[in-house]
């Protein structure tokens, strides 16, 4: 019998973490988190602090910035392409359902 523990973590809008906690959950070396800011893939809440702090959002976008390298074993760069492309459908997708929901509903 095999038994998988799984960790959740609870995303609040309000919370952050630093470049230490935001590796340790996303699987990132903290060089290649530093990367993925230089490359315009993650946005540290003030880039011209010391220690830079992230908005629990980019613990998402870390995770599979995680993924895709190990998947498709991508070179950073490469992460940052697929992020920023998945970062665009998404707010097409919010724009798509924005429209939708200002249509008309015909009764079937």
């Amino acid at each position: 019998m095999n038994l998988e523990l799984t960790e959740a973590v609870w995303l609040d809008e309000r919370g952050t973490v630093t470049l230490v906690e935001l590796a340790e959950c996303s699987g990132l070396a903290e060089s290649e988190l530093r990367e993925l800011v230089e490359l315009g893939a993650l946005d540290p809440l003030d880039p011209a602090a010391v220690e830079w702090n992230f908005g629990a959002r980019c613990i998402v976008a870390a995770r599979a910035a995680c993924r895709l390298r190990n998947d498709f074993e991508l070179d950073t760069q490469g992460v940052a392409v697929v992020l920023s492309l998945l970062e665009r459908v998404q707010e097409l997708e919010s724009a798509l359902q924005r429209l939708n929901a200002r249509l008309p509903r015909v009764p079937r």
